[in-house]
């Protein structure tokens, strides 16, 4: 493994990060280093973008370009400015039903349905693509618009890499299998560990109340009782 963290460049790639990468994003970056495709589940805020900014560091290390893409404008419009502060407005573009704007950066953020179409229509801009990123890659369970992340498994060359990206995939070892049947080249990174921990609230009579709470009966009883003597 040593070794093949080296080829990866994971060292260098580290360096330039704060703080040492988790167990989960070196397996992945040694995968994309092997020339697989990965798909990584991890719970919000454990670090799945580092991934993909490995992606699209290795890229450009060979002159190749990465697509990011996720399923809303809002979102795509939220990488973009992310990925401006850390690569520079004339590195990184974005395409979506509203704007075009740099569309042969090295780094462009899209909507899925704009590479799907892009696939179809056989764009020029899709040459010397090196990585698509799949944000939010449950969608392809979504019975609406999965069909979009499908046809891009399906269509995408087998030499560019997918590297899915996901925290909702409960089955995630089946959620891989039917990518890497098709393509033989996806391997399924897991990463259980919230770093952010997950509280549930209710409010009730202006009050916020933790569904774990011993108060929550009381603050219900209490809430009833001045309700109905209203």
């Amino acid at each position: 493994m040593n070794e093949e963290l080296k080829r990866s460049g994971i060292e260098d790639f580290e360096s330039q990060y704060p703080f040492p990468l988790d167990g989960f994003q070196r397996d992945a970056i040694a995968a994309l280093s092997r020339d697989r495709s990965v798909l990584v589940v991890a719970p919000t805020g454990s670090g799945k973008t580092v991934v993909a900014e490995y992606a699209v560091w290795a890229a450009a290390r060979t002159g190749l370009k990465t697509f990011y893409t996720t399923p809303l404008k809002a979102l795509s419009n939220q990488k973009y400015r992310d990925f401006r502060a850390l690569y520079g407005t004339d590195n990184v573009g974005l395409l979506t039903g509203d704007n075009s704007i740099n569309g042969e950066a090295p780094v462009v953020v899209m909507t899925t349905e704009v590479l799907r179409n892009m696939i179809y229509e056989h764009s020029p801009t899709l040459y010397g693509l090196r990585y698509v990123v799949l944000d939010e890659c449950h969608y392809l369970m979504d019975p609406f618009r999965g069909p979009v992340w499908e046809e891009i498994i399906i269509h995408l060359p087998v030499e560019v890499k997918i590297v899915g990206l996901s925290a909702t995939v409960s089955n995630y070892r089946e959620f891989g299998e039917w990518p890497n049947d098709l393509r033989g080249d996806v391997e399924t990174i897991y990463h259980d560990h919230r770093p952010v921990p997950l509280r549930h609230y209710y409010m009730i009579g202006g009050i916020m109340v933790s569904l774990l709470s011993s108060r929550s009966p009381r603050v219900v009883e209490e809430y009833e009782r001045s309700y109905k003597k209203r």
